[in-house]
């Protein structure tokens, strides 16, 4: 298992003021916490994080600030990537120099590039930046799936390709890239109900959505796993499943943002086009929050 960049990371939320402003304080707060409950990484300015709505300075304002706050005790991974390359290119520079550990970048949305494009695109932010780069492939946002054999390519060619956020949702394209990488290619489960699945398969954490709530579970779950205890692993497993489909019933992050708020976060409301959460879902998700008050901030 390569733990080089961590094994459970969370792809945070964005907490936004009364105002549609980004709260820097309370995203500074939110990420000490989560990485006192166990997490080895963030992910900021992801799709969680709602970075598609967030303008250059916004993003580059957030990394700093959420480093600042976890300093050298949890890796700062920014979300540079777009679909236009030289675009991508600046962001990475922008992130590396506001103090990223790490850039992830999403394969191109909506161009739908062909293979041969995502290489040169992803060689292009290789270059640009001596951080490491983590693809992120999720092909039901992008409507385009970099395949195993293009993803080693590029991994074999670019020695800073350090790893995969792989959220096909298809286990033989995970088992494929688990079997013919480098040792030091780092493969993440993208998909909070397939992280056991993946490590059964060879992979070494997850980048999670859940993991806001259950980051010490999971982090239970993978020692178990690691120590051979798999009927625990599976057991825990099995317990987070109905949390893990209440969050995913509507468009992510709308419900993890509202369970955040319960739990004493002012993180906000969703910048449109998202909006707030069903009244249905939030009668699903909210028995689901209870063993998790009892940790929470006050309001």
């Amino acid at each position: 298992m390569n733990s080089t960049l961590g094994t459970v990371l969370t792809a945070m939320i964005t907490p936004f003021r009364v105002d549609g402003e980004i709260d820097y304080a309370e995203a500074q707060r939110l990420a000490a916490w989560l990485v006192d409950r166990g997490n080895d990484g963030l992910v900021v300015a992801g799709s969680t994080g709602e970075g598609q709505t967030l303008d250059a300075n916004e993003r580059n304002a957030l990394v700093r600030a959420v480093k600042d706050a976890v300093g050298k005790r949890a890796h700062v991974i920014a979300n540079a990537g777009s679909n236009d390359t030289r675009d991508s290119v600046r962001s990475v520079n922008a992130a590396q120099e506001a103090g990223a550990d790490a850039i992830l970048a999403v394969v191109p949305y909506y161009n739908k590039p062909p293979q041969s494009g995502m290489l040169a695109h992803f060689s292009a932010i290789a270059d640009a930046t001596s951080l490491p780069v983590i693809v992120y492939n999720i092909p039901g946002r992008t409507a385009a799936n970099m395949l195993p054999e293009t993803l080693l390519e590029l991994a074999r060619r670019k020695r800073n390709i350090s790893g995969v956020k792989e959220s096909s949702g298809d286990l033989k394209q995970v088992g494929t890239i688990l079997r013919d990488r480098d040792p030091r290619f780092i493969v993440w489960a993208g998909d909070d109900h397939l992280f056991l699945p993946v490590l059964a398969l060879g992979g070494d954490g997850v980048v999670g959505v859940a993991s806001h709530l259950c980051s010490l579970e999971y982090r239970r779950m993978i020692d178990a796993f690691s120590e051979g205890d798999v009927t625990e692993a599976a057991q825990i497993h099995g317990s987070l499943l109905r949390l893990i489909d209440a969050l995913f019933a509507h468009t992510s992050p709308i419900p993890i943002k509202w369970a955040m708020a319960q739990l004493g976060f002012h993180v906000g409301s969703c910048r449109l086009p998202l909006d707030s959460i069903p009244p249905a879902v939030a009668d699903r998700l909210r028995p689901l929050l209870t063993p998790y008050l009892s940790g929470a901030l006050t309001r």
